[in-house]
């Protein structure tokens, strides 16, 4: 069920600086334009500075509550994106394996070290977005964890058909995706790190929120509810109002 957004019924030029001319740049990266590899470089240092701190900490760490919905102890985990899992405060237990997936590897250092403080049992394997496919044998995931991870993959539906693969009948998937497409996340990143890329920065935003944001959160919500069973959505800041426009951030618990 496709949920009801506003940019559908604004026009071009109020939609560009809110959620990227899309109609222009698509959804697929240049990898050799010299604004993505640009992005290549800048990218940690943005992540450090709008997703770690201030606002932009305080609207993620919204999302990782979802955790608390399944059990992990004694469970395989897998976690798509995995960053640097500040949601392990919210978890119910302590896994059994934990496999880590990201395409930084800066990031995956990070959540490396965190499990081994946690004392987990982990893998860890650094991919790449040329193909969905997870180095993971079918069937053998009990949860699937992703956080801020499936607004960058495209086409979105490979890699859900992957995940579908990985995880046993019955297994859990849960995370969080930004509110990307409502008004209020457009309106948000227009105010922060739009202005911060101009200052910092010779990355066009127009042309970098199509690349790095390819799946709006509508969209996004459409295809798990293709692939799983939904179990739970919900929305924040704004539980009691089920909005994209409304919301920073859309948890999820889907079922296999």
């Amino acid at each position: 069920m496709r949920l009801p957004v506003i940019r559908h019924w604004l026009p071009t030029a109020w939609r560009t600086p809110l959620w990227g001319d899309r109609e222009r740049w698509g959804a697929v990266p240049d990898h050799a334009d010299p604004m993505w590899l640009e992005w290549q470089q800048t990218y940690d240092r943005f992540y450090m500075t709008h997703q770690r701190h201030g606002a932009g900490s305080l609207v993620n760490d919204a999302g990782y509550t979802i955790v608390r919905a399944v059990p992990l102890a004694g469970r395989t985990v897998l976690e798509v994106g995995a960053g640097d899992i500040r949601h392990s405060r919210h978890w119910r237990g302590r896994p059994q394996h934990y496999t880590l997936i990201d395409v930084h590897p800066e990031m995956l250092a990070r959540s490396e070290q965190h499990l081994q403080r946690l004392g987990v049992a982990f893998g860890s394997h650094a991919v790449t977005r040329d193909t969905p496919r997870l180095p993971v044998d079918d069937a053998t995931i009990d949860v699937l964890i992703s956080f801020y991870s499936l607004e960058h993959l495209h086409p979105i539906d490979g890699y859900l058909a992957e995940w579908r693969r990985v995880v046993r009948p019955g297994g859990a998937i849960i995370g969080a995706i930004p509110a990307d497409g409502g008004l209020a996340w457009g309106i948000g990143r227009a105010l922060t790190s739009r202005r911060w890329l101009q200052r910092h920065t010779s990355i066009d935003p127009d042309r970098l929120i199509c690349w790095e944001h390819p799946n709006l959160a509508d969209d996004i919500i459409e295809r798990l509810d293709r692939h799983f069973t939904r179990r739970r959505l919900g929305f924040w800041p704004i539980p009691v109002l089920p909005s994209i426009d409304a919301s920073l951030i859309v948890r999820f618990w889907y079922q296999r």
